[in-house]
């Protein structure tokens, strides 16, 4: 990887960064982050329409191609240890109506399992008691080891553009803010006691698991749990076409904020490691970049 350095600007120091680095990914010059280890060891990457789905090794910078279908680099998700990567495959039949499968690949022997058959109606994925899946308003609940698994946090999905909630094996609507409203990016915090939404046109918010003291955090897209009390975010701007500028910012829950990236780079889709001491994300280009956060 070769060191940056960019301007960082905000209005508070939230994050204490090192320095910028570009990661020198394969690329056609259509890249795109999908996500990265907990311990930070690789990336997910896809293209700029989530075609397909390729492991980078930061280390070795060896790369491991897992699925080539449609749909693949959309909201992955990778298990707690790393080991296991949990992804979509859409298809269209003869009639060109898309269904999307969920599968799972252990990153270890390589072996890919098919969680949810294809569906029209796969409404979200959950990764935490080990791979909770909503298709048609009912979950199913799977582990990676064939073990028993049990459902203890909610999940959240988006159906019909609403934000979904489903617990106790049942699912509702939740849209906190609002029916009227289209939904995105929901997301559970790291401890379970809140989610992290975006709506449309007004912006990203935080409430509790009732959907009640909702706190703004301000008009950032693509958000995500940096910790509990920080959520990381793009600041993007376009002229109708294309985005001409892009930002990564951090927010506290309190209202802080701080921009991470410098105006030198159009920032997008950051996610970030567990122990939060890097935060990769992409650019139009297919520039893929990874912040280091001084611990």
């Amino acid at each position: 990887m070769l060191a940056l350095c960019f301007s960082t600007v905000g209005f508070a120091q939230i994050l204490n960064v090192g320095s910028i680095s570009k990661v020198n990914a394969p690329s056609s010059g259509d890249v795109k982050v999908a996500a990265i280890a907990p311990d930070g060891a690789y990336l997910m990457l896809t293209n700029g329409d989530n075609k397909g789905l390729v492991k980078y090794d930061l280390a070795t910078s060896k790369a491991t191609v897992l699925s080539t279908a449609p749909s693949a680099g959309f909201d992955v998700q990778i298990s707690p240890d790393g080991s296991n990567v949990v992804y979509r495959e859409a298809s269209f039949d003869a009639n060109h109506l898309r269904y999307v499968s969920l599968k799972s690949t252990n990153l270890t022997s390589m072996a890919t399992t098919q969680l949810v058959a294809s569906t029209r109606d796969l409404q979200g994925v959950s990764v935490v008691d080990g791979v909770a899946a909503v298709n048609k308003g009912k979950v199913s609940v799977k582990s990676f080891t064939g073990a028993k698994a049990v459902l203890s946090a909610p999940v959240f999905s988006i159906k019909n553009a609403q934000l979904m909630i489903t617990r106790g094996g049942s699912t509702s609507t939740f849209s906190p803010n609002g029916t009227q409203y289209h939904y995105l990016w929901p997301s559970l915090s790291p401890d379970g006691t809140k989610v992290l939404y975006y709506v449309g046109g007004v912006g990203a918010f935080v409430c509790d698991l009732n959907g009640q003291n909702i706190k703004s955090i301000g008009f950032y897209r693509a958000p995500q749990w940096y910790n509990d009390n920080v959520v990381i975010a793009m600041n993007d701007k376009d002229n109708g076409y294309y985005q001409t500028s892009s930002s990564i910012v951090a927010v506290t829950l309190d209202g802080q904020s701080q921009v991470l990236t410098g105006s030198d780079v159009i920032a997008m889709y950051p996610y970030s490691t567990k122990a939060g001491d890097k935060i990769a994300f992409s650019t139009p280009e297919g520039g893929v970049y990874i912040i280091n956060v001084n611990k």
